[in-house]
Parts: structure tokens; sequence; C-alpha cells
């Protein structure tokens, strides 16, 4: 017991060292999420509804449970790279421990560990678990709520299964209906192995059912009945509803995005290649095709618990993997980080149980292989980053999965050696690459992706912060510019409330033009900053186009620091 509390003890503090080391280096990362926590860390109101700014003009295009941990962070800690990264970072490790706790009430204490350091070393977590993207908090809740069906399951307790379901309903507040693609593998579970009978099985499900309804409920039943609130961004009606159902949902799926910035098309090909493909197997697929090989002999071989367990983790990683490999909408490769807790399990849980049965030819058979597959896998995704790497990997696995067949232990630390130093390597990398904008990639600076547009938001010249913080406190908004990352960097860099005017890219019909008008005429904004263009997809809305037209027919432009500015109090 104290040899496997020292073990735990040394996997969290290295992840926690590996999260945090060289943290700000990436700045503000994201900062179309950053400016909202400064929002959020001002006001109240921009907290609550996720507010890209503190005159609660727009809000972000997700839910905002992520921002409500980063705006408290800023409140307490100040407004700091810092202080809105560290929170992921450390939802990292507790997203480490919890899966370890998850696989250890069931399995030894081997296999818990292997789980935990798949986990923590697979390079899309690395890469998420440093950023401010919903999904370091999405993950944690998922993995929340396979925590609680695991306890469900033990005695069949409707008391753990509603809390799982109210780690769902926040991982709806979180990213939304990402959060309920392992519903189906939680369900499944619980109604074909709770021990009790069919009905109260099904009674616990319903009630689980309600529990998320009201986790996730609330705050939607709060923003719908809220006439005083900040119109919704990413959304063309100004509903919550019609996020979640829309451009954040049903959207992603088909393809059908109205606003949207690009469809799957730049992110693979829809198929079941797409996560194996150069983008997207860089950040998840060292250890998917092993996974998979390993959950399915896993299923035919483990029986009783072992068997279960695998069901839970597997049903998660097929649905998941299904989605993101059809899906026709907007997907990103770092969207994988959802599929790390899973595959991370299910090695730890398969290849323990199956050498607990290393005398069984099948068993033996299926760990040699399956390692082969990984060390093969490994050697065609870092052989571009690194080929001597790649090489030791391949021979080393090769190697170990001779020693494996034969059932030798020496194999034992060699696989383990071979599995992870690709993915380690990688997500070294990872860490020492600043990373920013809104399509942040593992792996070294060589892997990120080119260009402006969603990328990075634009910093301000001290000129033009000097200019937009004179007398600011006369004035609800210090400026309004087009789309939400020009509207990002010159709130950050100013710590001024900046308008987004059509929200993230310039495209939601909100605020219209008699709206920009009107406030223009109360005396609420004080600047038009021009666009610098740093915007995709299908261009600006029709009123942030009329408004920008509207603005220079009647205002004069002057020159400030490069960027040219209107000033809206004066004809």
């Amino acid at each position: 017991m104290r040899r496997e509390r020292l073990a735990l003890a040394a996997l969290l503090i290295a992840t926690a060292a590996l999260y945090l080391w060289r943290l700000g280096d990436s700045g503000w990362a994201n900062a179309y999420y950053s400016a909202a926590a400064q929002a959020g860390a001002t006001s109240w109101k921009a907290w609550f509804f996720g507010s890209s700014d503190a005159g609660n003009a727009i809000t972000v295009d997700k839910t905002p449970a992520s921002l409500w941990v980063m705006g408290l962070s800023a409140r307490l800690f100040g407004v700091n790279a810092w202080s809105i990264l560290v929170p992921q970072a450390l939802m990292g490790v507790g997203s480490v421990w919890l899966l370890y706790a998850t696989v250890r009430r069931w399995f030894s204490p081997a296999a818990a560990l292997i789980s935990g350091a798949v986990l923590a070393l697979t390079p899309v977590a690395v890469l998420m678990f440093r950023f401010n993207n919903p999904d370091a908090l999405l993950v944690l809740l998922l993995i929340a709520g396979a925590y609680c069906v695991t306890r469900a399951v033990e005695n069949a307790s409707p008391f753990w299964l509603a809390l799982a379901g109210a780690a769902i309903g926040f991982g709806f507040l979180t990213k939304m209906l990402q959060a309920f693609l392992v519903l189906p593998a939680f369900a499944l579970v619980y109604l074909f192995a709770a021990p009790t009978s069919l009905g109260k099985r099904v009674l616990h499900l319903f009630g689980a059912l309600g529990a998320m309804i009201v986790a996730g409920g609330w705050w939607i039943a709060a923003v719908e009945l809220t006439p005083d609130r900040p119109y919704i961004g990413g959304s063309q009606t100004n509903s919550v509803l019609e996020l979640a159902l829309g451009y954040n949902g049903l959207g992603r799926i088909t393809g059908d995005e109205v606003g949207s910035v690009g469809g799957g098309r730049g992110w693979g090909t829809p198929g079941w290649s797409r996560l194996l493909g150069s983008e997207m197997g860089s950040q998840i697929a060292w250890l998917l095709p092993a996974a998979v090989v390993l959950l399915l002999a896993g299923l035919w071989l483990v029986k009783g618990r072992g068997r279960t367990a695998l069901a839970l983790w597997g049903g998660w990683l097929v649905v998941t993997a299904a989605v993101f490999s059809f899906m026709n909408g907007i997907i990103h490769s770092y969207y994988t980080v959802a599929l790390a807790p899973a595959i991370a399990a299910i090695i730890g849980i398969a290849s323990t149980e199956l050498w607990r049965r290393k005398d069984e030819p099948a068993a033996a058979a299926v760990l040699s292989g399956s390692l082969a597959l990984a060390a093969l896998q490994a050697y065609v995704l870092i052989n571009s980053f690194s080929t001597p790497v790649a090489v030791i990997v391949l021979m080393s696995g090769l190697i170990a999965a001779v020693g494996l067949v034969m059932s030798m232990r020496w194999a034992i630390p060699v696989a383990l050696v071979a599995a992870l130093v690709g993915p380690t390597t990688y997500s070294f990398a990872t860490v020492i690459t600043p990373h920013t904008g809104a399509l942040p990639v593992a792996g070294p600076s060589s892997m990120r992706m080119g260009g402006g547009g969603l990328l990075d938001a634009t910093t301000a010249d001290t000129e033009l912060v000097s200019l937009l913080q004179a007398d600011a406190d006369r004035y609800r908004w210090a400026a309004a510019t087009v789309g939400s990352n020009n509207a990002a960097g010159l709130q950050l860099s100013s710590g001024q409330a900046v308008m987004a005017i059509g929200g993230f890219n310039g495209t939601d019909p909100s605020p219209t033009l008699a709206e920009f008008q009107e406030m223009v005429r109360n005396g609420q904004i004080h600047y038009f900053i021009a666009s610098n263009g740093r915007m995709m997809g299908g261009g600006n809305s029709g009123a942030a186009q009329e408004i920008a037209e509207w603005v220079t027919v009647n205002y004069t432009a002057t020159t400030v620091a490069g960027t040219t500015v209107y000033a809206l109090d004066a004809s």
C-alpha cells in the first residue's frame, strides 16, 4: 500500500510538473476565452452569462462553465496568463488522479498507474491541460461521470448514478452536446451490469436523466427567461437552445452551420482514417490501434468486472471516435482529447488483465501483437520529427513483443518504455512550444498551423492602448470592432471593455445597425476600430458590414500606430 501511494504521488507530481513547466510561455493562449475571463473578473453579469466583454454586448459561442473557473481565478489572483492557465493544469492533474481512482476500484495498482500515465503523456492531453479552451474541464467532468457510473454499478446505487448524470449535465454547460457522447456507454453498462432488477435499473436511469437535465438545464432556463442579457454568441436568433442544437450541436454532424468558420474539409476527409491522419494521428493515435486490439481481445477473454469496465470505456471510445471520424461540420484536432481517458483506461485494464492470463496462448499473442502495433504506429508518427527516437521505439517495441509472447518478465518494463517514449517525446516538444490562438496543435513548432485568421488575436500598440484607456470610465465600451479575436486583443491589452460586433467570426447579427446607432447616440461607445481582417469563413454578417460602412461614411478616420480608428463622440 505504501509503495502504491508513493507511486501515485510520483505520478501526480510528475504530471503537475509537466503541465506547469513554462506554462506562461503561451501568454493569453486562446485570447477569445482569456478576454471573456477578464470580463468575468470585472462584471458578475459577464461572468454568469459568459460575456466576451464587461459591457455585456455578446457572449462566447459556448456555455460558460469553463469561464466560471477562469473568471473566479482571475478575480482572486488578477488577470494574467497564470491565473487563466493554472486552473487548466490543475484540472489535468485532477483528471489523471480521477482516472487512476476509477480504474483502481476494480483493478490492480499497476492497471491504475498505467492508465494515469498514458493519459498524462498523451500529446493532445498535454496540450489542452496547458490551454484555456473548455476541453480541460470537459474531460475532468467526463471522467468524474465514469467514476460515478463505476460506483453505481457496484451495488446498483441510484445516488451514484444521479451524480454521474449531474457530471454530464455540467459537462453540457462546458461544451454542450459533446458531453453527451459518453451517454450510450454509461447507460447501457448500468442497464446490463447493475445488480438489481430490470425495473429498478430503468428507474435509476430515469433518475440520472433527471439529474442531468437539472444540472445542465438550470442555466439554459435562466438565460432564456432573462430579457436584459447579452446576445448569445454563435446563434442567429439570440437563443442558447439554437446554439446548443445548431451551431454547436447537430450542425457539427451535418455540416449545416450558419455563420461557421469552415467545415471538416480542413481537418481530414470524413471516415475512420481521419483519426489516423497526419494531424489528428500525432495528437491522439499513438496507442489508438493497440487500444482497439486490446479492447476486442479483452471483451472476449476477460470475464466479470473486467468485461464490464472494458464495455464502459470501449463504448466511450467507439461512439466518440465514430462521431469525430464521420462528422461533416467543424472539427479541430484538439477535440480528440476526449478520447484520451478511454484509450488510457483500456490500455491499463486490458494489458494487465491479459498479462494475468499470460499462460494462455491467445492472451500472450494479443499482448505481443498490440505492442508491436503500437511500436509501428509510434515509428510512423515520430519518424518525421526524430528518426533516431523512431528507430529506438520500433526496435525496443519489437524486442519486447517477442518477450511478451514468451511471457518473459523483462519484457514488461521494455514494453512500457517502447509504448510511452513516442508520445512522451512529442509531449515534451509540446511543453517547450508556446501555443496561442484558436487552433492549437500538440507537438513541435513545425506542426503549428500557419497563417492568421482565427489563430491569434491582435496585439495593440502602446499608443493605441493609451487612447483606449483615456476617459474609458465615461463609456460602456472603450471601443467596438468586428470579430471577437480583434476585440479580445484590444481588450486584453487595454483592460477596457471592447465590443465584438458579430461575435466570434463577425457573422452573428448583433448588434444591428439601428442598435449600434442608438448606442452611439447614447454615448456608450468611444471608438470604432477598423477590422484587420483576422477572420475566416463566410465573412462579416450583414449587420457588421452595415455598421462598418455607416461609421466610415459618418466619422473621420485617424491612424494610430498603424490602426484605423474612428472617434464616435464627434461627427
